[in-house]
Protein backbone atom coordinates (compact mmCIF):
# COMPACT_ATOMS: atom_id res chain seq x y z
CA UNK A 1 0.00 0.00 0.00
CA UNK A 2 1.83 3.02 -1.36
CA UNK A 3 1.36 6.78 -0.98
CA UNK A 4 3.18 9.32 -3.16
CA UNK A 5 1.97 12.45 -1.35
CA UNK A 6 0.65 13.36 2.08
CA UNK A 7 -3.10 13.75 2.61
CA UNK A 8 -6.22 11.91 3.75
CA UNK A 9 -5.30 8.18 3.81
CA UNK A 10 -8.32 6.87 1.88
CA UNK A 11 -7.53 9.38 -0.90
CA UNK A 12 -3.74 9.03 -1.21
CA UNK A 13 -3.03 5.37 -0.37
CA UNK A 14 -3.10 3.01 -3.37
CA UNK A 15 -2.65 -0.73 -3.83
CA UNK A 16 0.20 -1.22 -6.33
CA UNK A 17 2.06 -4.21 -7.74
CA UNK A 18 5.83 -3.80 -7.38
CA UNK A 19 8.71 -6.13 -8.15
CA UNK A 20 10.42 -7.70 -5.12
CA UNK A 21 14.01 -6.33 -5.01
CA UNK A 22 17.00 -8.64 -5.42
CA UNK A 23 18.26 -10.25 -2.20
CA UNK A 24 21.57 -8.72 -1.03
CA UNK A 25 24.13 -10.53 1.14
CA UNK A 26 22.83 -8.92 4.35
CA UNK A 27 19.15 -8.92 3.36
CA UNK A 28 16.14 -10.95 4.40
CA UNK A 29 13.19 -11.78 2.14
CA UNK A 30 10.01 -11.63 4.24
CA UNK A 31 6.44 -12.68 3.50
CA UNK A 32 4.25 -10.37 5.61
CA UNK A 33 1.42 -12.13 7.50
CA UNK A 34 -0.53 -9.36 9.25
CA UNK A 35 -0.13 -5.63 9.95
CA UNK A 36 -2.31 -3.29 12.02
CA UNK A 37 -3.41 0.28 11.29
CA UNK A 38 -2.27 2.49 14.17
CA UNK A 39 -2.91 6.22 14.78
CA UNK A 40 0.78 6.97 14.05
CA UNK A 41 0.43 5.29 10.61
CA UNK A 42 -2.48 7.61 9.80
CA UNK A 43 -0.57 10.70 11.02
CA UNK A 44 2.47 9.75 8.91
CA UNK A 45 0.30 9.51 5.77
CA UNK A 46 -1.34 12.85 6.64
CA UNK A 47 2.15 14.36 7.04
CA UNK A 48 1.56 15.49 10.65
CA UNK A 49 3.81 12.99 12.48
CA UNK A 50 7.31 13.99 13.74
CA UNK A 51 8.80 11.08 11.78
CA UNK A 52 8.00 10.91 8.04
CA UNK A 53 9.19 8.34 5.50
CA UNK A 54 10.67 9.66 2.23
CA UNK A 55 8.01 9.61 -0.53
CA UNK A 56 6.83 7.47 -2.22
CA UNK A 57 6.39 5.37 0.93
CA UNK A 58 4.75 2.10 1.92
CA UNK A 59 2.40 2.57 4.90
CA UNK A 60 2.56 0.71 8.20
CA UNK A 61 5.05 0.68 11.08
CA UNK A 62 4.07 -2.58 12.73
CA UNK A 63 3.31 -6.15 11.75
CA UNK A 64 4.67 -9.68 11.61
CA UNK A 65 6.17 -11.62 8.73
CA UNK A 66 7.76 -14.97 8.00
CA UNK A 67 11.30 -15.25 6.64
CA UNK A 68 11.36 -16.88 3.17
CA UNK A 69 15.05 -16.53 2.31
CA UNK A 70 18.20 -14.94 3.78
CA UNK A 71 21.35 -13.47 2.19
CA UNK A 72 24.62 -15.35 2.69
CA UNK A 73 25.91 -13.00 5.42
CA UNK A 74 22.74 -13.18 7.54
CA UNK A 75 23.55 -15.02 10.77
CA UNK A 76 20.61 -14.43 13.13
CA UNK A 77 17.65 -15.44 10.98
CA UNK A 78 16.67 -18.46 8.89
CA UNK A 79 13.68 -19.38 6.67
CA UNK A 80 10.54 -20.04 8.73
CA UNK A 81 11.45 -17.55 11.50
CA UNK A 82 8.91 -14.88 12.43
CA UNK A 83 10.09 -11.26 12.43
CA UNK A 84 8.73 -7.85 13.41
CA UNK A 85 10.14 -4.36 12.64
CA UNK A 86 13.07 -3.30 14.84
CA UNK A 87 12.09 0.34 14.32
CA UNK A 88 9.38 2.60 12.88
CA UNK A 89 9.13 3.34 9.16
CA UNK A 90 9.59 -0.19 7.80
CA UNK A 91 6.45 -0.08 5.62
CA UNK A 92 4.60 -3.22 6.71
CA UNK A 93 1.46 -2.88 4.54
CA UNK A 94 2.78 -5.15 1.79
CA UNK A 95 2.65 -8.85 0.95
CA UNK A 96 6.43 -9.26 0.64
CA UNK A 97 9.56 -7.23 1.22
CA UNK A 98 13.35 -7.42 1.25
CA UNK A 99 14.89 -5.74 4.31
CA UNK A 100 18.39 -5.46 5.83
CA UNK A 101 18.74 -7.92 8.73
CA UNK A 102 19.25 -5.13 11.31
CA UNK A 103 15.79 -3.72 10.55
CA UNK A 104 14.12 -6.91 11.84
CA UNK A 105 13.65 -8.55 15.23
CA UNK A 106 13.04 -12.26 15.60
CA UNK A 107 9.97 -13.22 17.64
CA UNK A 108 8.77 -16.68 18.70
CA UNK A 109 6.41 -18.29 16.18
CA UNK A 110 4.45 -20.09 18.91
CA UNK A 111 2.47 -16.97 19.89
CA UNK A 112 -0.81 -16.05 18.13
CA UNK A 113 -0.27 -14.17 14.86
CA UNK A 114 -2.39 -11.18 15.99
CA UNK A 115 -0.31 -10.88 19.20
CA UNK A 116 2.90 -10.88 17.14
CA UNK A 117 1.47 -8.38 14.62
CA UNK A 118 0.59 -5.92 17.40
CA UNK A 119 3.65 -6.50 19.61
CA UNK A 120 6.19 -3.84 18.66
CA UNK A 121 4.24 -0.62 19.39
CA UNK A 122 1.48 -0.78 22.01
CA UNK A 123 2.67 -3.54 24.40
CA UNK A 124 6.23 -2.13 24.30
CA UNK A 125 4.91 1.37 25.07
CA UNK A 126 2.77 0.00 27.93
CA UNK A 127 5.74 -1.97 29.31
CA UNK A 128 8.06 1.06 29.32
CA UNK A 129 5.40 3.38 30.81
CA UNK A 130 4.97 0.99 33.74
CA UNK A 131 8.69 0.25 34.17
CA UNK A 132 10.60 3.47 33.57
CA UNK A 133 9.00 6.30 35.54
CA UNK A 134 8.00 5.06 39.01
CA UNK A 135 9.18 1.93 40.83
CA UNK A 136 5.79 0.31 41.32
CA UNK A 137 5.29 -2.53 43.78
CA UNK A 138 2.42 -5.05 44.08
CA UNK A 139 -0.61 -3.27 45.57
CA UNK A 140 0.33 0.16 44.12
CA UNK A 141 -2.10 1.78 41.71
CA UNK A 142 -1.94 3.75 38.46
CA UNK A 143 -4.54 5.84 36.64
CA UNK A 144 -4.78 6.12 32.84
CA UNK A 145 -7.06 7.74 30.26
CA UNK A 146 -7.85 6.29 26.80
CA UNK A 147 -7.97 2.98 28.69
CA UNK A 148 -9.63 1.19 25.77
CA UNK A 149 -6.81 2.09 23.34
CA UNK A 150 -4.26 -0.54 22.32
CA UNK A 151 -1.77 0.81 24.88
CA UNK A 152 -4.50 1.10 27.52
CA UNK A 153 -5.53 -2.54 27.11
CA UNK A 154 -1.88 -3.65 27.34
CA UNK A 155 -1.30 -1.49 30.47
CA UNK A 156 -4.28 -3.16 32.21
CA UNK A 157 -2.96 -6.66 31.49
CA UNK A 158 0.74 -6.05 32.24
CA UNK A 159 -0.19 -4.25 35.48
CA UNK A 160 -2.54 -7.07 36.50
CA UNK A 161 0.26 -9.63 35.96
CA UNK A 162 2.39 -7.62 38.45
CA UNK A 163 -0.50 -7.12 40.94
CA UNK A 164 -0.64 -3.37 40.24
CA UNK A 165 -4.15 -1.90 40.43
CA UNK A 166 -5.51 0.18 37.55
CA UNK A 167 -8.06 3.00 37.48
CA UNK A 168 -9.13 3.30 33.87
CA UNK A 169 -10.72 6.40 32.38
CA UNK A 170 -12.83 6.18 29.19
CA UNK A 171 -15.08 8.61 27.34
CA UNK A 172 -18.80 8.22 27.89
CA UNK A 173 -20.44 6.46 24.92
CA UNK A 174 -23.62 4.61 23.93
CA UNK A 175 -22.24 1.11 24.63
CA UNK A 176 -20.44 2.03 27.88
CA UNK A 177 -21.53 -1.04 29.95
CA UNK A 178 -20.17 -3.35 27.23
CA UNK A 179 -16.83 -1.53 27.19
CA UNK A 180 -16.59 -1.53 31.02
CA UNK A 181 -17.22 -5.27 31.04
CA UNK A 182 -14.54 -5.88 28.39
CA UNK A 183 -11.92 -3.92 30.34
CA UNK A 184 -12.86 -5.69 33.59
CA UNK A 185 -12.39 -9.06 31.86
CA UNK A 186 -8.87 -7.91 30.85
CA UNK A 187 -8.14 -7.22 34.54
CA UNK A 188 -9.13 -3.57 35.13
CA UNK A 189 -9.82 -2.81 38.82
CA UNK A 190 -11.95 0.29 38.18
CA UNK A 191 -13.38 1.83 35.00
CA UNK A 192 -14.69 5.42 35.22
CA UNK A 193 -15.80 8.02 32.70
CA UNK A 194 -14.07 11.39 32.33
CA UNK A 195 -17.12 13.02 33.97
CA UNK A 196 -16.81 10.75 37.02
CA UNK A 197 -13.27 12.00 37.69
CA UNK A 198 -14.80 15.22 39.03
CA UNK A 199 -17.37 13.53 41.27
CA UNK A 200 -17.06 12.92 45.03
CA UNK A 201 -17.64 9.16 44.43
CA UNK A 202 -13.99 8.95 43.36
CA UNK A 203 -13.17 9.06 47.10
CA UNK A 204 -14.85 5.66 47.48
CA UNK A 205 -12.32 4.08 45.11
CA UNK A 206 -9.46 5.25 47.34
CA UNK A 207 -10.96 3.52 50.39
CA UNK A 208 -9.87 0.18 48.93
CA UNK A 209 -6.75 1.11 46.94
CA UNK A 210 -3.99 3.71 47.42
CA UNK A 211 -3.94 6.89 45.35
CA UNK A 212 -1.95 6.37 42.15
CA UNK A 213 1.74 7.24 41.96
CA UNK A 214 1.64 7.15 38.16
CA UNK A 215 -0.81 8.71 35.68
CA UNK A 216 -0.65 7.82 31.97
CA UNK A 217 -2.02 10.46 29.61
CA UNK A 218 -2.86 9.86 25.97
CA UNK A 219 -5.59 12.51 25.67
CA UNK A 220 -4.59 15.98 26.95
CA UNK A 221 -7.00 18.80 27.75
CA UNK A 222 -9.46 18.62 30.63
CA UNK A 223 -9.05 14.84 31.08
CA UNK A 224 -5.42 15.39 32.11
CA UNK A 225 -6.17 18.09 34.68
CA UNK A 226 -8.83 15.87 36.28
CA UNK A 227 -6.55 12.81 36.42
CA UNK A 228 -3.76 14.84 37.97
CA UNK A 229 -6.02 15.74 40.86
CA UNK A 230 -6.05 12.12 42.04
CA UNK A 231 -2.29 11.60 41.85
CA UNK A 232 -0.27 11.12 45.06
CA UNK A 233 2.10 13.92 46.10
CA UNK A 234 5.43 13.52 44.23
CA UNK A 235 3.61 11.30 41.70
CA UNK A 236 4.44 11.32 37.98
CA UNK A 237 2.25 11.92 34.98
CA UNK A 238 3.60 10.64 31.65
CA UNK A 239 2.11 11.96 28.41
CA UNK A 240 2.50 9.65 25.40
CA UNK A 241 -0.34 10.88 23.15
CA UNK A 242 -2.68 13.82 22.61
CA UNK A 243 -5.95 12.53 21.17
CA UNK A 244 -7.94 15.61 22.24
CA UNK A 245 -5.40 17.84 20.41
CA UNK A 246 -5.48 20.16 23.46
CA UNK A 247 -2.60 21.18 25.72
CA UNK A 248 -1.90 19.61 29.10
CA UNK A 249 -3.19 22.07 31.70
CA UNK A 250 -1.75 21.83 35.21
CA UNK A 251 -2.77 23.94 38.22
CA UNK A 252 0.18 25.77 39.80
CA UNK A 253 -0.80 24.26 43.19
CA UNK A 254 -0.11 20.74 41.86
CA UNK A 255 3.52 21.75 41.28
CA UNK A 256 4.04 23.78 44.46
CA UNK A 257 2.13 21.85 47.11
CA UNK A 258 2.18 18.34 45.67
CA UNK A 259 5.43 18.42 43.68
CA UNK A 260 4.02 16.33 40.82
CA UNK A 261 6.33 15.49 37.94
CA UNK A 262 5.35 15.75 34.27
CA UNK A 263 7.22 13.60 31.77
CA UNK A 264 6.84 12.60 28.12
CA UNK A 265 7.40 9.32 26.30
CA UNK A 266 7.76 8.28 22.65
CA UNK A 267 8.54 4.63 21.88
CA UNK A 268 10.42 5.55 18.69
CA UNK A 269 12.80 7.75 20.71
CA UNK A 270 13.30 5.00 23.31
CA UNK A 271 14.34 2.61 20.52
CA UNK A 272 16.82 5.21 19.16
CA UNK A 273 18.27 5.79 22.63
CA UNK A 274 18.65 2.03 23.23
CA UNK A 275 19.84 1.04 19.74
CA UNK A 276 23.17 -0.20 21.21
CA UNK A 277 21.51 -1.77 24.26
CA UNK A 278 20.30 -5.11 22.91
CA UNK A 279 19.84 -6.49 26.44
CA UNK A 280 17.05 -4.04 27.40
CA UNK A 281 15.26 -4.76 24.14
CA UNK A 282 15.61 -8.55 24.48
CA UNK A 283 14.49 -8.51 28.14
CA UNK A 284 11.38 -6.50 27.28
CA UNK A 285 10.46 -8.75 24.34
CA UNK A 286 11.08 -11.86 26.39
CA UNK A 287 8.83 -10.65 29.24
CA UNK A 288 6.04 -9.68 26.82
CA UNK A 289 6.21 -13.02 24.95
CA UNK A 290 6.10 -14.92 28.25
CA UNK A 291 2.98 -12.96 29.29
CA UNK A 292 1.40 -13.80 25.90
CA UNK A 293 2.21 -17.51 26.29
CA UNK A 294 0.70 -17.55 29.77
CA UNK A 295 -2.49 -15.92 28.46
CA UNK A 296 -1.85 -12.80 30.57
CA UNK A 297 -1.43 -10.52 27.54
CA UNK A 298 -3.75 -10.79 24.55
CA UNK A 299 -3.95 -8.86 21.30
CA UNK A 300 -6.27 -5.83 21.47
CA UNK A 301 -9.79 -6.27 20.10
CA UNK A 302 -9.14 -6.66 16.35
CA UNK A 303 -11.06 -6.59 13.09
CA UNK A 304 -9.26 -8.64 10.43
CA UNK A 305 -9.45 -7.12 6.95
CA UNK A 306 -8.17 -8.57 3.64
CA UNK A 307 -5.58 -6.28 1.99
CA UNK A 308 -7.86 -5.38 -0.95
CA UNK A 309 -10.41 -3.89 1.49
CA UNK A 310 -7.77 -1.47 2.80
CA UNK A 311 -9.87 1.67 2.10
CA UNK A 312 -12.69 0.51 4.38
CA UNK A 313 -10.09 -0.41 7.03
CA UNK A 314 -8.44 3.03 6.84
CA UNK A 315 -11.80 4.78 7.17
CA UNK A 316 -12.91 2.53 10.05
CA UNK A 317 -9.67 3.18 11.95
CA UNK A 318 -10.35 6.95 11.91
CA UNK A 319 -13.90 6.82 13.29
CA UNK A 320 -14.50 8.02 16.87
CA UNK A 321 -15.18 5.49 19.66
CA UNK A 322 -13.63 2.62 17.72
CA UNK A 323 -12.63 -0.04 20.23
CA UNK A 324 -11.35 -2.46 17.61
CA UNK A 325 -7.99 -2.26 15.82
CA UNK A 326 -8.05 -2.83 12.06
CA UNK A 327 -5.56 -5.56 11.06
CA UNK A 328 -4.63 -6.06 7.40
CA UNK A 329 -4.22 -9.72 6.50
CA UNK A 330 -1.46 -10.04 3.94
Amino acid sequence: LLYERHGEPAAVVQLKDLEVPKLGDCDVHVKMLAAPINPADINMIQGTYPLLSPLPAVGGNEGVGEVLEVGRCVAGLRPGDWVIPADAGLGTWRTQGVFPEEMLLKVPSDIPVLCAATLSVNPCTAFRLLADFESLAPGDSIIQNAANSGVGQAVIQIARASSIRTINVVRDRPDLPKLVERLMVLGADHVVTEEMLRKPEMKDIFKSIPRPRLALNCVGGKSTTEMLRHLQPKGTMVTYGGMAKQPVMVPVSAFIFRDVRLRGFWMTQWRKDHAQDQESMAAMMDTLCQLIRRGQLTAPACTEVPLQDYRAALEASMKPFVSSKQILLL
